[in-house]
């Protein structure tokens, strides 16, 4: 079974399909650490942002691998650790130039869909995971809020790991982010025709994690019953 949880920046997907994983004893991938993971590696090297073929040709040169012995699992960027550091704001906002090249989106569409074969017990995480990646997929969710909801929950989190961040910053850096994921040419941010949207705006992270895991429960108790 394949659980797909989509949505844009600061609705708390990761934490809650990494939740919703455990629960359910099911494999967890963050997508989203992918495309970090690219972002880091462009900044280390210095390259320039608004150039897609030098940020293609790096991300060609990068090796993500995940680490499932660990909960949640390690992230490993060409044999380098890096799990600790991709969720800083300076690798969040590298990812969202990355994530909007076709090349690098193409690259990393294959290299979820392989991992989705070899582990199919799976709830992943990201942009385009019900639309794009795993179509298929039994299940899919689309995680939403409004961009103030989300700039604030991004303060709190970041203001939690030591970072001076200003919520004005943020609210501008989340709604322009939206807008390059709504207009990319490939994978935009939307919810698939079939997914259970769930507009968090109001909502505790328990009350999603609860409502996605009854939901996939109804759905294996049918299946079973069928």
């Amino acid at each position: 079974m394949i659980i797909t949880i989509d949505g844009p920046a600061g609705t708390g997907k990761s934490t809650v399909a990494q939740t919703v994983a455990e629960r359910l004893h099911l494999d967890f991938l963050d997508t989203g650490a992918m495309y970090r993971a690219v972002g880091l590696e462009v900044l280390r090297r210095n390259a320039n942002l608004d150039d897609p073929r030098e940020l293609a040709f790096i991300a060609e040169h990068c090796r993500i691998e995940f680490d499932h012995s660990t909960r949640p699992p390690g992230v490993w960027l060409n044999d380098q650790s890096v799990g600790h550091l991709l969720r800083g704001k300076d690798a969040t906002t590298a990812a969202s130039f990355v994530a909007i090249v076709p090349a690098i989106r193409e690259q990393l569409v294959r290299q979820q869909q392989e991992i989705g074969r070899k582990r199919p017990n799976l709830v992943t995480e990201g942009r385009d995971q019900g639309t794009v990646v795993f179509p298929g997929a039994a299940l899919k969710f689309f995680l939403d809020a409004t961009p103030q909801e989300r700039a604030r929950r991004r303060v709190a989190q970041l203001r939690a790991r030591g970072e001076i961040v200003e919520y004005s910053e943020i609210l501008r850096d989340i709604v322009a982010r939206d807008e390059r994921d709504r207009n990319r040419p490939i994978g935009p941010l939307k919810p698939s025709s079939d997914a259970e949207v769930i507009d968090t705006t109001a909502m505790t992270q328990s009350q999603v994690i609860e409502q996605i895991v009854g939901r996939a429960r109804r759905y294996r108790e049918a299946g079973q019953q069928a």
